[in-house]
């Protein structure tokens, strides 16, 4: 059955769009059929970016999220990611367990994973414990720990929350930092992972080759972090 990604983390600026972004292109790269809802009001990077996948899903109305469920049955055999927004953690906490959501996606035989994304930072390690506190154990859990400022996360080791997260089961993982200058050109130019990487025209994409030859890297580089998972 289908396999339904919500990528959170409550935190602005964490870079929860970018690791979006990745699977949106790592599923169409690997030929993995998949559906996306983007949550964020005004800068939805899944309607932006690969709008040819994605639709709206504004978290504005207790069922707002239910065509996430009905997408996913209704197309076995596909994923389904859910781009949250910031500051949508109550809502969404509200339609999981007023509806028992994981109950019926055990029934039904859907996976729900929880991606995550998180800096190095310690409002993202005390956001981890509390979604532990009151998901863990319920969802499957992938870690991003996106180095976007920095690739020391002392202050989640030193927490006992990664331990904590291992032990239920939890998967790790890492996303390095593109260059600010290469992420700003693809995102001026409203470029897929795809056209910065193949468009050879540098004013579709913004990209030098050398620069394009960083993005290649980089996204290698993230897809090689993906393959460690049984996605």
């Amino acid at each position: 059955m289908s396999h339904i990604h919500f990528i959170g983390g409550e935190k602005g600026g964490v870079g929860k769009s970018v690791v979006c972004r990745v699977l949106a292109q790592y599923f169409i790269d690997r030929g993995m059929p998949f559906r996306g809802f983007d949550t964020d009001r005004s800068h939805g990077a899944l309607l932006r970016f690969y709008a040819d996948f994605a639709q709206p899903a504004v978290l504005d109305r207790h069922d707002s999220l239910d065509p996430v469920i009905e997408c996913a049955l209704e197309n076995p055999e596909q994923h389904v990611l859910v781009d949250l927004a910031a500051q949508t953690h109550q809502a969404l906490t509200r339609w999981l367990t007023d509806s028992d959501v994981p109950g019926l996606a055990a029934e039904s035989g859907l996976t729900l994973t929880w991606w995550h994304v998180m800096d190095s930072g310690r409002d993202s390690v005390d956001l981890l414990s509390q979604w532990l506190d009151q998901f863990g154990g319920k969802l499957d859990l992938v870690i991003v720990l996106n180095e976007l400022r920095g690739d020391r996360f002392d202050i989640l080791d030193a927490s006992g929350q990664r331990q904590r997260a291992e032990a239920l089961g939890a998967k790790i993982i890492s996303l390095r930092r593109l260059p600010d200058t290469a992420m700003l050109k693809i995102d001026q130019q409203n470029a897929s992972f795809w056209a910065a990487l193949n468009h050879p025209d540098r004013a579709n994409t913004g990209l030098g080759l050398l620069e394009r030859q960083r993005v290649k890297v980089w996204l290698n580089n993230a897809y090689a972090e993906l393959g460690k998972l049984d996605l």
